[in-house]
């Protein structure tokens, strides 16, 4: 939705993503316009499941309470889980209170306050991990990651006549035996190996942090921010931002599969330098603007 950092800039707009994952839809960050790039990109904010923000700078929320004031006036009415740093709660509810607004859905806050990576959401299908970044102000990065799923069921070689309870235990790698102690089916014969699981890794701003390292380790997709080229390192180190090459450093040691590089400093007109640094590194690498649309299955694309 957005790829622009601190000030937007013609056609940039600030940090917003949206993922589905699992049938569920979630928007990461929501920055000033989210919901006008929403629009444009034909996604519908009420079949929002999650929110997540992942600190609070500017540029990553002030979209958020007229995206939570539209979805009222739209009619929502199920409820909201919005994880966020502590303080996000109570900025939504001051605004809400001096315009008389009652939402007609529930929200359900989660809060991000841990010094450590930590599981803030199991689902039963993947997980979602809150991945402490070095920032001015505390933040964290976002790891989506799915569980092992079942073995395959091998079509060509399963019995007709197999019992239900059989072929889920058979998805679950069991050999099946019956109540002597004889072996029926033993599990390679009938299923194939489980489809890879897949995994996602949004990190923020962040200055070059290589603790990240043991959590997005082979992760599939990896978006990391990238606001300036290597020319401007010092200015990347005062503020706690990352250089296009630092992203490209990280995506390299972690060997994920494909790097998106975003939140831009509003001084590119022209991102191409930011892309030829980072490809230098790892050549696997998009740059994260508007509209960019990334499809992960068993090869990242």
């Amino acid at each position: 939705m957005g790829s622009s950092s601190a000030t937007p800039v013609l056609d940039r707009h600030h940090t917003s993503q949206w993922l589905t994952f699992q049938q569920h839809n979630i928007l990461i960050d929501c920055g000033e316009a989210t919901q006008y790039q929403l629009i444009k990109y034909k996604y519908k904010p009420h079949k929002l499941d999650y929110i997540f923000i992942s600190h609070l700078h500017g540029d990553h929320y002030l979209g958020l309470v007229g995206l939570l004031s539209s979805m009222h006036l739209l009619g929502r009415s199920r409820p909201l889980h919005l994880f966020g740093p502590p303080g996000l709660d109570e900025i939504i509810t001051i605004q809400l209170k001096y315009s008389s607004t009652i939402l007609q859905y529930p929200i359900h806050f989660h809060y991000l306050n841990g010094s450590e990576p930590e599981v803030i959401l199991n689902e039963e299908a993947y997980t979602v991990t809150a991945l402490p970044l070095h920032h001015r102000i505390p933040c964290h990065g976002f790891l989506f990651k799915e569980k092992e799923k079942s073995r395959r069921i091998n079509k060509n070689t399963l019995p007709e006549d197999i019992a239900l309870e059989h072929l889920s235990r058979l998805r679950d790698g069991e050999d099946i035996y019956d109540e002597e102690g004889v072996l029926l089916y033993l599990n390679k014969d009938y299923t194939f190996p489980p489809k890879k699981s897949l995994s996602y890794a949004y990190c923020s701003d962040t200055a070059y942090f290589e603790p990240l390292l043991d959590s997005i380790g082979e992760v599939d997709l990896l978006y990391h921010e990238s606001t300036f080229d290597n020319s401007l390192k010092s200015r990347a180190i005062e503020t706690f931002h990352s250089t296009a090459a630092d992203a490209a450093t990280i995506a390299k040691k972690a060997n994920v599969g494909k790097l998106i590089i975003g939140h831009f400093s509003s001084r590119y007109r022209d991102l191409d330098i930011l892309l030829e640094e980072a490809s230098a590194i790892f050549p696997n690498t998009v740059l994260g603007k508007e509209g960019l649309h990334v499809t992960i299955d068993d090869q990242v694309i």
